[in-house]
């Protein structure tokens, strides 16, 4: 990657550009580990099995003519009938023949369950995004937030090599070939990515990071229009609602000031999310209040998919560096100085 070098001739603006084109440069293209992106694989796929296994217990409910909401209906939803228009589109909306339904769903099981396990990677995650994605475009009226970050997870994965660790990808690949980085064919080796640095892992990586990044944002400054976020009661609502409560804590009815503290402490959080989880003194802090929210939408409020779903989303602002660590293996330096432009996966 070429980077432009900081002049010779001492201007302050020159010197100043030039330094923020490189950073720009390091953000997006310094290579980095694939082991983040494994747990997020294993994470997304088990999240999008589960569902569809769900979806499949009941599917002509869902899809097909006698649906709750039929194929011209979902397809209303999109073309501006019942509101603005969007691009969307599904080919599900033109099939109706129950066993064609039910085939499709089949291979959509089968392909998510390849995701997960991490065979042919470079096909399945695609091809799982693919039809997660004519799905939701079905699904209209009867989605939530889960089906909206397994979707976004899948989509930045399908750009990655996600399958060179932890993968029947690798698995195969070791067994095979053993340690080199090269076992023959320009195909073979995409289809198959190796363990190596990757500048195609950073650019998916960052692009899940600033997604999330925007979804905090503008879901804190929404949460921010609302009197009952501003006056400390909205933590108090959101457990004691029957509708979603699934412990009774009630009793905390005594304690006013600690459901006002955490309920501006969420607030804050959500909206300075966007800045205080990249500076690695307070990502940790940022990281383990992600895991204190959304673990508490899972058990206190029964959403236990979609908290969970959170918490493995967030993750993906844990260093592959400190996933090695934590197993006990050999830390790699994100950049090998040494490494040669053909060691790394693109």
């Amino acid at each position: 990657m070429n980077r432009i070098r900081r002049g010779n001739d001492g201007s302050p603006i020159r010197d100043y550009c030039a330094g923020w084109v490189e950073a720009w440069d390091r953000f997006w293209f310094t290579p980095r580990r694939t082991e983040t992106l494994a747990v997020l694989r294993i994470g997304t796929g088990l999240m999008l099995l589960y569902s569809h296994l769900v979806l499949a217990t009941d599917l002509f409910s869902f899809l097909g003519t006698e649906a709750w909401i039929n194929n011209d209906t979902a397809a209303a939803l999109h073309d501006g009938t019942f509101g603005p228009p969007t691009a969307a589109t599904s080919y599900l909306w033109h099939i109706d023949s129950p066993l064609l339904l039910g085939l499709h769903h089949a291979v959509t099981i089968v392909v998510t369950l390849c995701m997960t396990v991490g065979f042919l990677t470079r096909l399945s995650v695609p091809i799982a995004f693919l039809l997660q994605l004519m799905l939701i475009h079905r699904l209209m009226g009867a989605l939530f937030g889960l089906d909206q970050i397994v979707t976004y997870c899948a989509m930045y994965l399908a750009v990655t090599p996600c399958g060179a660790v932890w993968s029947v990808d690798a698995w195969y690949r070791k067994r095979r070939w053993g340690q080199n980085a090269a076992i023959g064919s320009r195909w073979l080796n995409w289809l198959l990515p190796a363990d190596r640095l990757s500048v195609a892992a950073t650019v998916g990586t960052r692009l899940l990071q600033l997604h999330l990044c925007v979804i905090y944002l503008f879901g804190g400054l929404a949460k921010a229009r609302g009197q009952l976020w501003w006056d400390g009661t909205a933590l108090w609502f959101a457990v004691a609602n029957l509708e979603y409560q699934s412990w009774d804590v009630t009793f905390l009815a005594a304690y006013p000031k600690l459901f006002t503290a955490l309920t501006h402490l969420t607030l804050f959080w959500e909206i300075f999310y966007c800045a205080l989880v990249w500076p690695h003194r307070t990502r940790p802090i940022v990281l383990a209040l992600a895991v204190a929210v959304h673990g508490g939408i899972a058990v206190f409020m029964g959403m236990i998919t979609f908290g969970t779903m959170m918490i493995i989303a967030n993750a993906v602002f844990i260093p592959p560096e400190s996933i090695r660590r934590c197993l006990g293996w050999q830390p790699l330096s994100p950049v090998a100085g040494n490494q040669s432009r053909d060691s790394i996966d693109r």
